[in-house]
This record gives C-alpha cells, sequence and structure tokens, in this order.
C-alpha cells in the first residue's frame, strides 16, 4: 500500500489555539516524581482519529468544538490536572519533574476544504496527518511546551477528525487510552469512566544500594548517546517533536497480514505463542534478512513488555506512568536466517519470560546510574505493538471511528503494528508499517510473505 493523498496547509485552516486549565489544581503546586522509566521516553506521541458523521446529524457535528472544550475543561481536568502541567528539568538532580503548575492544555479547532473521502484510506499512516494535529515543536523549552494539544477538525462532509500530542513520559499507551475513553464518556454524557488515578510513581524509585544483576544490553547508556541518531530520549535530552519529513532514500510501506495469515505464523511456530510472538519474530527474521549481510552479526528486536502483572504488589487500577520496559531478542544473522521459525519464536518468548519483577529492578537501577535510551543502533529496530490499545472503542457520541492510530515517522529504527482498519481489534488482521531504505525494502518485500 502507499500513500496516495497528500494534506496541505492550504486545505486545513486552524483557529486560535485555546488554552484550557484545571478547575481543582492543587495548591501549592505539586511536583510528581518521574520514574527512570519515564525519563527514558521524554517525547510526544501525536494519534489522529477519524469519525463519519450521518447527513442528519451534520450540524451537530459543528458543536464537537464546544463540547470538547467543556468536557476537558470542566471534567476531565479534575482527575487529569497533572495534564494541564509542565515538564521541567532539575539541575540538581539531574532528571525531568513534572510540574503541576496548571498551565493548561491547547485546544485547537479547525476546518479543512476536503472531505473525508478525499483523505483515501486513512489507516494507511500518512505524515501529510501532522496538518491535523497541534504539534509541539513550536515551543522553546520544555517549561512552556504543553503535555496535551487537541486539534478538532471538521471536514466539509460532516465528518470530523482528533488529533492529540501527549507526552509519553506522562501517560504510556495503555493510560494514554485509559484518559482517551474517559474523554468519550463524558462526551456521550456518561461521565468519567476512572474516577481515583494513581499518579504516584515511587513504587518504581531505584534502589538502595543499588543491585544491577544484568548487562541490560537492550539499553545505549547516555554518554553513548551523542554517536548515534534516536527518537528516544535521555533525561537531559527530551524530544520536542519526532521527525516527520520523507527521505529520498527510502521507502515507506504498510504489509497486511490477514487473521489466516497470522494463524499460519503461529502454526509454523510448532509451539503456543501469542500473535504478538507470531509477528515479531517473522518480521524480525524478514527484516534481518534484508539488513544485515554479515552472518556473523548479531541481530536484535526490541520491544515494550507490561510489567503491571509482573511486581509485587500489582499496581492499582488506574496507574498513570509508564509500567512497561525494554525487552530485547538476539541471535546471529545465520541462525534466524536458517534455523526454522521455531527458533525465532522461542528467542522471543524467551526475551518476554525474562522480564521478572527483579529484571525490572535492575532496569530502573541500571538506568540510575546509566540513563540512556532503547538501544535501537546497528541495524537493530523496535516493535510497537498499536494495534492491542482499544482505540477501536472511543466514541464520541458519534459512534466508533473509522479508523485510529499513529501519525508515524520516517525513523526506519521503529516498525509499528497496527489495526488493519476493518476489524479495529476485533480479531481482525494487522498491518505491519516499515521504513527501509529502497534495495532493502526490495528485500524484505521478497522475505516478508513467505510464511
Amino acid at each position: 500500500m502507499e500513500i496516495t493523498v497528500m494534506i496541505t496547509d492550504q486545505q486545513v485552516q486552524k483557529e486560535q489555539p485555546i488554552m484550557l486549565t484545571s478547575p481543582q489544581n492543587p495548591t501549592p503546586i505539586e511536583t510528581v516524581f518521574l520514574s527512570n522509566i519515564d525519563q527514558t521516553v521524554a517525547f510526544p506521541v501525536e494519534t489522529i482519529f477519524f469519525y463519519e458523521v450521518s447527513p442528519s446529524r451534520k450540524t451537530s457535528a459543528l458543536d464537537i468544538l464546544e463540547m470538547m472544550k467543556k468536557s476537558v475543561a470542566e471534567v476531565l481536568l479534575r482527575p487529569y490536572y497533572f495534564m494541564a502541567g509542565r515538564l521541567n528539568f532539575n539541575l540538581q538532580t539531574n532528571r525531568l519533574d513534572l510540574i503541576c503548575n496548571n498551565a493548561g492544555i491547547l485546544l485547537v479547532g479547525a476546518t479543512s476544504s476536503l472531505s473525508l473521502k478525499d483523505l483515501g484510506n486513512v489507516s494507511i499512516p500518512n505524515p501529510s496527518f501532522k496538518h491535523l494535529i497541534f504539534r509541539t515543536d513550536g515551543y522553546k523549552n520544555l517549561i512552556e511546551t504543553p503535555l496535551l494539544t487537541i486539534q478538532v477538525t471538521r471536514y466539509k462532509c460532516g465528518g470530523f477528525s482528533l488529533g492529540f500530542v501527549t507526552n509519553h513520559c506522562v501517560l504510556d499507551g495503555k493510560s494514554a487510552a485509559e484518559m482517551f475513553l474517559n474523554l468519550a464518556s463524558i462526551c456521550r454524557g456518561e461521565g468519567l469512566m476512572t474516577h481515583i488515578l494513581y499518579n504516584d510513581r515511587t513504587c518504581f524509585r531505584a534502589r538502595n544500594p543499588l543491585q544491577i544483576k544484568y548487562p541490560h544490553k537492550e539499553y545505549t547508556k547516555l554518554e553513548e548517546i551523542s554517536a548515534f541518531s534516536s527518537s528516544f530520549t535521555s533525561p537531559n535530552q527530551p524530544s520536542s517533536s519526532p521527525l516527520l519529513q520523507l527521505s529520498d532514500n527510502h521507502d515507506y510501506k504498510l504489509f497486511t497480514f490477514t487473521f489466516d495469515m497470522l494463524n499460519s505464523l503461529k502454526n509454523k511456530a510448532m509451539t503456543k505463542c501469542s500473535t504478538f510472538e507470531a509477528i515479531v519474530a517473522h518480521v524480525w527474521r524478514s527484516r534481518t534478512k534484508a539488513v544485515f549481510e554479515d552472518p556473523s552479526e548479531m541481530s536484535t528486536v526490541l520491544f515494550a513488555v507490561d510489567i503491571r502483572s509482573k511486581i509485587s504488589p500489582p499496581l492499582p487500577d488506574g496507574f498513570i506512568g509508564n509500567a512497561i520496559i525494554t525487552a530485547s531478542a538476539s541471535a546471529k544473522v545465520k541462525d534466524l536466517a536458517e534455523k526454522p521459525f521455531s527458533f525465532c519464536v522461542a528467542v522471543v518468548k524467551e526475551a518476554i519470560d525474562k522480564v521478572t519483577e527483579e529484571y525490572l529492578r535492575s532496569v530502573i537501577d541500571w538506568l540510575e546510574v546509566y540513563k540512556g535510551v532503547p538501544s535501537t543502533t546497528n541495524g537493530n529496530f523496535y516493535v510497537s505493538a498499536w494495534w492491542k490499545l482499544p482505540f477501536h472503542e472511543l466514541d464520541f457520541g458519534y459512534g466508533k471511528p473509522i479508523y485510529g492510530g499513529p501519525i508515524v515517522s520516517g525513523m526506519d529504527e521503529f516498525v509499528l503494528l497496527l489495526s488493519d482498519g476493518k476489524s479495529m481489534g476485533n480479531g481482525g488482521g494487522v498491518n505491519v508499517w516499515i521504513v527501509l531504505e529502497k534495495e532493502k525494502m526490495d528485500r524484505f518485500t521478497m522475505h516478508v510473505f513467505e510464511i
């Protein structure tokens, strides 16, 4: 699948942003501790949702901006008051803090001369969808940069899109999805789904004394980061916005794996495995064949593992912070190419099983000393599973979205697993979004459908 529609500035007219603040921000100003896991992901996450509106309801679609303003300012920002705060780099502790200063979130209205059908297949990631969000890279420093922006774009057909920008160090994917679900429930007139939020992240403090019991090659030390470009962030190098430009030297493609194809992969694994384990092993193997030339080299795939159920006591419902750590699976290029697919799956499964509470604590202690970010270097890459998030449930009073997902960058260190846009999470297929240099993409295309 190729990107066929590119939106221009002239096709989306943005109105003056409105700053919304919390009606009950704590006094005096509260400073929230951000864990070492939070510190590694201080970058914006940009998400877009598209909604069709029936002809009989077209006029009410004009009210979506006012409804959003009222829902956020009067209800959402009571429990989520910290989203109206700002990040600050504390020079004394050498780490980021979340300052609950009620500086506000930004709501932007926009109108487009396009219809939704003019956008083509909206399930295909499209960097020009950046016009449908209010990006945060225009701010000079962190203490001025909003942690949440919302853009409501209304189309000439009566439909609309909602574009969100959140900062990953404040919310992980699960927490962000829960906030969106709460906002949708408020807009439908059903009120908050979650009344009590837990923003205390001190359960993830480093130990004293530190106990680093594993090598943690899945992370690169802070002192080594300057040697390569990364979308990830270190505490003293937070990112203002991911890169969105497209390179002429790269190809950008979406590969669809149907439900039957995914089942074939799982059967080929010769052991019980999840869809995630099967597709990660398959993409890792195919990408390794495309990217590496030396069979003696090591190839590594990285991915997030949710640790909510892996710690004791378990995290409470409503926990807001990042409850994920990076895991990595590594093998020789030769082994990945020549050994059966079951070998690749076994290595991925082993990497997930390795993440115990003791391993998590060791990661936190390692990050306390070395800072650093996930190690997407030397041909290695990070798989991000967006298709598991419940974005298909986001009904703001106009029905469920025709599609919801990320606005993607042109970074070849990421592979995204997305909803196929048809079943939207109901046991359907998975779309794999990948960026590679043209020759490598040709080789990847040749291998990826060897199922």
